[in-house]
């Protein structure tokens, strides 16, 4: 087979996998940049989990998905912004629109929570999205694939904000790492680095916990501050 008959055959497996109605439905769900399980996949796909699974294995052998492994749990999200480029054109070639898929989650845990020591949901996404914009996380020199460094620049931020980033790495822990959200399905920053964030968005007032739950309440003065110091616009309600 020359190259050209093995580019055509490439392009014959990759439009026979899109083009099975059950899988296509499993890769617009994903084209949002939101992880989803692979139960909530099969829902979407209206498929049973066992068939659910052997279509997964098929786009993921042919690089339309990857997946994340964090706990029991397996995560899937699109290979790369091609495969949601690809998507999308297809999309327009076809016309119509989409439901959006939206994970069942208790209103008052959406905005913010903690997740074991650090901030997850909403608050907690925005600011990891941010420090990634800012160049304060870097991917970590070890070449493990969910691990975060701190660049200088980041280094004298956090500095100046009060955490030690050298204490913090002597830990005997994880330093940092994108801990995947379980409702935003887009990652968080866990490790000890995330620890350190909660205890200082905490003691100056940015959160607020409940005292029942696990629930962080953004308040009106934590807007303002993140607002100021990062350039942070949330959309998370005060309280």
């Amino acid at each position: 087979m020359n190259a050209e008959e093995h580019a055509d055959a490439g392009v014959s497996r990759i439009a026979a996998a899109i083009g099975e109605p059950a899988r296509s439905r499993m890769l617009y769900c994903l084209v949002d940049g939101h992880a989803r399980t692979s139960t909530e996949l099969a829902m979407v796909a209206d498929v049973s989990p066992s068939t659910a699974s052997v279509h997964l294995n098929r786009l993921k052998a042919e690089h339309l998905v990857k997946v994340h492994v964090q706990g029991k749990h397996r995560y899937y999200n699109l290979e790369g912004p091609n495969v949601a480029s690809v998507l999308e054109a297809l999309s327009v070639l076809a016309g119509g629109s989409r439901d959006q898929f939206v994970p069942n989650t208790p209103s008052r845990l959406l905005a913010g929570r903690t997740c074991y020591d650090h901030m997850a949901g909403a608050i907690g996404v925005s600011l990891h999205d941010r420090f990634k914009e800012l160049g304060w996380l870097s991917t970590d020199s070890t070449g493990v694939e969910d691990a975060y460094d701190v660049t200088l620049e980041g280094t004298r931020a956090f500095e100046a904000l009060g955490i030690d980033v050298e204490e913090t790495r002597a830990l005997r822990r994880r330093f940092a790492y994108a801990c995947l959200d379980w409702s935003e399905r887009r990652p968080h920053i866990g490790g000890a680095l995330g620890a350190a964030l909660l205890k200082l968005a905490l003691k100056r007032k940015w959160v607020v916990q409940d005292l029942d739950s696990r629930a962080l309440g953004v308040t009106s003065f934590g807007r303002r501050e993140m607002l100021a110091l990062f350039g942070l616009h949330s959309n998370v309600t005060s309280v």
